[in-house]
């Protein structure tokens, strides 16, 4: 009977270790098993290490005690570690989902307006928007001229600077503004009344960058540019078709550069833009440079635009005008200039077009602003005055011969034929196509030179 019961305890014991493995407890019940088994080898053993009967039987319930007390903590970690972390874990997921769904059926608490003005300054801006921006443009009074000074953020771009003898109409201004530095200067073309008076900016402060057309015009006043530029504005820079530079948060990209002999058609034409808002400035391109920029199929649309070569009939010619459709055109001009500038023929076009039209000749100094999106002008005389409508037209019908040949001396543009040797106004439509000049001066000088009028448009 004793046997048996050794056999049944030393069988449930090692079961039980079997079941615990491989927690410490299994260990215990494993050698208390083995301690109780009946078998004649292994209780020679025990008599060999363990002389007295009893001390075998209390070996064994010591082994098996301590393995039941072990037991309990195991399957308390054991639970705690999967049933209850499990539990825990489902619980808190519920929870978290819950709390999410809440949360998002919760109506958003309304914001004070110090609150959302907050949030909009914290919110990262758009390059063209900076948080704080300014543009304007300042049209300079230089008479038959041209010249203009673009503000964007605190940074400054003049583009041309008048006659020589406004250099220091330009000078003023650049002090007027404190304008500590140019990021920019744009000689549109070589021409006296567009790269005369940029030395005056030059004496003033210097440019980053000086762009030009070309670097060579056999002229005292280019030379004397060039001087400046390479000086003070970092040399002369002749830009390609797509080239873009940055004004503040302003773009400026350049549309045309033709290399074209004659000066007005080699102008740099380039478009501002700032926000939704753009300005195309044209120097002095006439109908050829017109066409070519047409032909590269840019977009021209603008709500600006610089009128080309002072009003001239040669420029704004419908199909370019039709691909601006500005709001807005501004003509540099002077008062009772000698040209008839601007020619009414591109006053019919911008009427037309329902173009607003600002003149240096009417307005003065004209000055531009934009918020990006709206822009706003403003002039230094006579704000309401018709500007689509010469006021010299009625004089003019009203000259008296010998008032009319008087007008003879006066300088004009002629287009010349180098080897027929005739010449024709510039808007000819008979005029020359090769052997090409442009002159400016009297017609005594050409017909001294040589040279005969055009019998259709009788220069």
């Amino acid at each position: 009977m004793k046997k048996i019961l050794l056999w049944i305890g030393s069988i449930f014991m090692i079961l039980s270790a079997i079941v615990c493995f491989p927690s410490v407890a299994s260990l215990f019940m494993l050698m208390s098993g083995v301690v109780l088994l009946p078998l004649s080898a292994i209780t020679k053993h025990y008599r060999r290490i363990i002389p007295a009967k009893s001390i075998r039987i209390c070996l064994a319930i010591v082994l098996i005690v301590v393995s039941f007390l072990l037991t309990p903590v195991e399957n308390v970690n054991n639970a705690t570690g999967n049933d209850y972390g499990d539990s825990d874990t489902t619980i808190t997921k519920s929870l978290e989902t819950e709390l999410q769904e809440t949360i998002s059926q919760e109506p958003e608490p309304q914001k004070s307006e110090s609150q959302e003005t907050e949030s909009q300054e914290n919110e990262p801006q758009e390059p063209n928007e900076p948080e704080i921006s300014t543009f304007s443009i300042h049209f300079i009074d230089v008479g038959q001229a041209d010249a203009a000074l673009i503000e964007c953020d605190g940074h400054y771009m003049l583009i041309d600077g008048g006659n020589k003898g406004d250099s220091n109409v330009i000078y003023t201004v650049l002090k007027n503004k404190n304008v500590s530095k140019l990021d920019m200067v744009v000689a549109t073309h070589g021409h006296e009344d567009h790269i005369g008076g940029i030395p005056g900016a030059f004496n003033y402060t210097s440019s980053d960058i000086t762009l030009c057309p070309i670097n060579e015009y056999d002229t005292d006043v280019f030379n004397d540019f060039k001087k400046y530029a390479t000086s003070k504005g970092g040399g002369i820079t002749v830009p390609s078709v797509g080239n873009t530079y940055m004004l503040g948060s302003a773009e400026i990209k350049i549309l045309g550069v033709n290399s074209i002999s004659d000066a007005n058609n080699s102008s740099i034409v380039l478009m501002i833009t700032y926000g939704e808002t753009k300005f195309l400035f044209t120097g002095d391109a006439e109908r050829e440079a017109e066409q070519t920029i047409l032909n590269s199929g840019v977009c021209l649309s603008a709500t600006v635009l610089k009128v080309g070569h002072h009003g001239s009939e040669t420029s704004t010619t419908y199909p370019f005008l039709r691909e601006i459709m500005p709001e807005y055109a501004v003509i540099s001009v002077g008062e009772g200039n000698s040209y008839g500038h601007p020619d009414e023929d591109t006053l019919s076009r911008l009427r037309n077009a329902d173009v607003t039209v600002y003149r240096t000749d009417i307005h003065g100094d004209i000055y531009c602003t934009s918020d990006g999106k709206n822009i706003v002008f403003s002039v230094e005389k006579n704000e309401s005055a018709d500007t689509l409508t010469n006021q010299e037209e009625t004089i003019n019908t009203e000259q008296t011969p010998s008032e009319s040949s008087e007008q003879n001396t006066d300088n004009n543009d002629y287009a010349l034929n180098t080897k027929s040797k005739k010449f024709h106004y510039p808007s000819c439509s008979k005029g020359p196509t090769k052997n090409k000049e442009y002159f400016t001066g009297t017609r005594d000088e050409l017909i001294a030179q040589g040279y005969s009028p055009c019998g259709s448009c009788n220069p």
